[in-house]
């Protein structure tokens, strides 16, 4: 017996979700070449590409392939020889597979089968380049790549614009300006860090402003892949836009919006005085002569 993990009581194999390096090939874990040895087979995105890391750590395990438009099919077929107590591993062109890559559709047609399944962590561009933005890591969300629709992009758009986490993006060279300034028109002027070639020997990283990449951009060829971290939008802004947006009411009758719905008087002044960023005495003093 390897000192692979032994099979379950139904004799199913178990699938390995394996990080790769997204550059640096030294970024791999221990853990990782050797389960990439012991499976059984290996299920890669790109053969011809993995074929270059698995010769170079001296990994013997026969591929196959597992990408984009064979992944409803091909995982149907993966998922019958993990059934029957075939080890699988899956490997990504560069990082962890299931982020932004179809090896999502993979991990839930195994589970639906009642397959094991685990992750081997390690290399993801994503966390690297949020890392390295010299933004705040605290709270973030991860869109991968723009859709290519028109309608659907400005919908995420719409949604991303309001929301007060860090966004992280991926986007390829000849997209770059394309995309940085649709970002502009959107979220308007924003501090936004573009790290280029992650962990590899001409990595860059842009500390800027979107406005201020556009120009750069314009000057010298975008080269190489990119992660765009982009700044939230921040509470103060948010709350400016709240208050702008009934600046247009009186308080009057901004009160009259919440009583004529049942709001009682006390609870209505309270959050009126709250979206116009003023305390509930100015509210009262300005409602003491009025029948309201």
């Amino acid at each position: 017996m390897t000192s692979m993990d032994t099979r379950s009581e139904n004799m199913s194999g178990k699938l390995y979700l394996c990080a790769t390096p997204i550059g640096n090939l030294e970024d791999i874990t221990f853990r990782v070449i050797r389960t990439l040895k012991e499976v059984d087979l290996i299920a890669a995105e790109d053969t011809r590409h993995s074929i270059k890391l698995l010769n170079h750590f001296e990994i013997k395990t026969p591929m196959t392939s597992y990408h984009e438009f064979n992944k409803i099919d091909k995982a149907k077929h993966l998922v019958e020889q993990l059934s029957a107590g075939t080890n699988i591993a899956l490997i990504t062109d560069a990082g962890t597979p299931g982020i932004s890559d179809p090896g999502e559709e993979l991990v839930k047609q195994a589970y639906a089968a009642g397959i094991e399944v685990t992750s081997l962590p390690g290399a993801c561009a994503a966390i690297t380049a949020l890392t390295l933005s010299g933004l705040s890591t605290r709270r973030f969300t991860f869109e991968a790549f723009l859709p290519s629709d028109k309608k659907e992009k400005q919908r995420v758009l719409n949604e991303l614009v309001s929301d007060t986490r860090t966004i992280v993006l991926y986007e390829a060279p000849h997209r770059l300006i394309r995309t940085l300034k649709e970002l502009l028109e959107a979220f308007g002027d924003r501090k936004i860090s573009i790290i280029r070639e992650l962990t590899k020997k001409y990595e860059t990283i842009l500390l800027t402003t979107l406005s201020e990449s556009i120009a750069i951009y314009e000057e010298k060829e975008p080269r190489g892949e990119y992660v765009l971290v982009i700044e939230g939008k921040s509470r103060e802004e948010i709350e400016q836009e709240e208050q702008n947006k009934w600046s247009n009411l009186s308080i009057v009758e901004h009160m009259k919006l919440y009583t004529s719905q049942g709001v009682e008087k006390k609870e209505a002044m309270k959050v009126v005085a709250k979206a116009r960023g003023v305390s509930k005495r100015e509210i009262y003093e300005v409602l003491i002569h009025e029948d309201l």
